[in-house]
C-alpha cells in the first residue's frame, strides 16, 4: 500500500492543521491520535477505516461536512477507492 502524503499547513502553540491526500491504494499508516481533532472533507468519498483488531468500516466524507473525535482513536485509514480522498485534519493542542 502507498503513503498518504500529509502537509502541515499551521502549527501553533493551539492547533495544528494538516492537509491529507490519499490517491487510490494509499493509507496513513496505524496510528493513534494524540490531540481531540476535526477532520473537514475537501473532496467527498469514502474511506475504509481499520481498528488495530483488524475490523474494517467504510466512513462516508461530505465535501464541508465536518465531523470531531477525542483523543486516543487508534487506526488506519485507507483509500480503496479509484478517486484521490482530500481532508483537513484540525488538532486541538491542550
Amino acid at each position: 500500500m502507498l503513503s498518504a502524503a500529509s502537509d502541515v499547513q499551521v502549527d501553533t502553540a493551539e492547533v495544528r492543521v494538516t492537509e491529507w491526500r490519499l490517491v487510490p491504494g494509499s493509507a496513513t499508516g496505524p496510528h493513534t491520535h494524540g490531540m481531540d481533532y476535526v477532520i473537514v472533507p475537501i473532496t467527498a468519498g469514502e474511506m475504509t477505516i481499520v481498528a488495530p483488531n483488524g475490523e474494517r468500516s467504510k466512513a462516508q466524507l461530505g465535501v464541508g461536512k465536518s465531523y470531531f473525535r477525542k483523543a486516543g482513536v487508534q487506526h488506519d485509514v485507507l483509500n480503496e477507492t479509484a478517486s484521490e480522498i482530500v481532508f483537513l485534519e484540525v488538532e486541538l493542542k491542550p
